[in-house]
């Protein structure tokens, strides 16, 4: 059994994938072929929103904003305490300041009490000078951008929506990727979509952004590559990885983003007795880039996944250290009061096994193990 089932998405449209990347090898187009430009038209016109500038990965997406809206030393940065270290590196990166906050137990996405709390804290300290907020659709659901969006002006703070695992999740309607002064995504091969390398984007509806991300990502160009008019990177997405995107993001309109709801209400239908399931508040829609249980405690967390990996049930703990302890932000000085729910979820979730293409033999035998041990422990 696969935690994300690549091998039989490939099965299933290897015809429509082989075809794709032969095309690219054959017009011999490897950078900047007409894959990309056709990938990033279908994912603004996805998400809603009028730009989409693709990238190398989904850190330097969210890097580009960094230098595009010139972040620096004595700058704050409020980061969700729960999430994957690259959120926080990248405000480090520049030489700002991560400003960690806990999230909410429920969604395990970024508290609006805690992080209007942690604006006001910062502007009393007088240290730093608040500049952005990066939610994380964490797992694939959205996070409270209502709320964060009122908080953001209220202060005269930008919002960076972090959606690598986010990408298909919703609002009231309202894409992922669209929230916010700008938006990111990954296409890690594991993510809802992916590609089969690294690969990232870019959404907002601001013109002089996107023409100004489309010059830092390609070494600061001007008129063209060898007319450089600022300092920029080298962060492209290739031909080959926009071919399989177009042909993997057809899939994830057609059924995939359905299909993964349909194995979280099987899920949650049978397991919400038994451990805690997530939760989805009302009107939104996760991609569900993992389907994360809670449990009481470490040990039995530890156990569960431990029977489960006896009966060949493969599962992941995201994450086992929350972002204020890693080693690299050591020199910031954090209190570890502030972090009791964060601190609780590393020792207590347990995502399963989670992609469009489970069948129900496949999540029976996930529910009927985790039922079965929770008899005997």
């Amino acid at each position: 059994m696969e935690f994300r089932d690549l091998k039989s998405q490939y099965n299933k449209y290897k015809t429509e994938i082989d075809s794709a990347i032969h095309k690219v090898l054959a017009d011999a187009n490897f950078i900047g072929g007409e894959e990309v430009a056709i990938l990033e038209k279908r994912l603004s016109e996805y998400v809603g929103v009028k730009h989409c500038i693709s990238c190398a990965n989904g850190t330097e997406a969210m890097t580009l904003l960094m230098m595009a809206w010139g972040i620096k030393e004595g700058d704050a940065v409020f980061v969700p305490d729960f999430t994957f270290f690259s959120t926080g590196e990248v405000v480090s990166f520049v030489g700002a300041t991560p400003i960690f906050v806990d999230v909410d137990k429920d969604t395990f996405n970024i508290d609006t009490i805690k992080l209007e709390r942690a604006i006001v804290k910062v502007l009393n300290e007088r240290k730093l000078t608040p500049k952005i907020i990066i939610p994380v659709d964490l797992f694939g659901l959205p996070a409270d951008y209502i709320e964060i969006e009122k908080i953001a002006k209220k202060y005269n703070l930008k919002v960076l929506e972090d959606a690598a695992q986010g990408f298909g999740g919703s609002i009231n309607g309202k894409k992922a990727c669209s929230f916010g002064d700008a938006a990111t995504t990954s296409f890690f091969p594991a993510k809802p979509l992916g590609c089969y390398g690294d690969g990232g984007a870019i959404f907002t509806n601001d013109d002089k952004l996107a023409e100004l991300l489309n010059s830092l990502k390609v070494h600061g160009k001007g008129d063209n590559k060898y007319d450089n008019v600022r300092i920029g990177v080298n962060s492209r997405l290739d031909s080959i990885q926009a071919a399989i995107l177009n042909v993997k993001l057809t899939a994830f309109i057609n059924h995939e983003l359905d299909d993964v709801n349909r194995v979280y209400k099987e899920y949650t239908e049978k397991l919400k007795d038994v451990v805690e399931t997530p939760v989805i508040p009302e009107g939104y829609i996760s991609s569900f880039a993992q389907y994360t249980i809670k449990l009481n405690n470490k040990q039995e967390r530890d156990t569960l996944q431990s029977k489960l990996k006896g009966e060949g049930i493969p599962s992941m703990v995201y994450y086992v250290k929350p972002m204020h302890k890693q080693g690299a932000f050591s020199e910031n000085k954090y209190e570890d009061k502030d972090f009791e729910v964060t601190n609780k979820l590393c020792d207590t979730v347990l995502s399963l096994p989670m992609h469009p293409y489970l069948n129900a033999e496949e999540i029976s035998l996930i529910i009927e193990m985790i039922k079965h041990v929770f008899k005997t422990i």
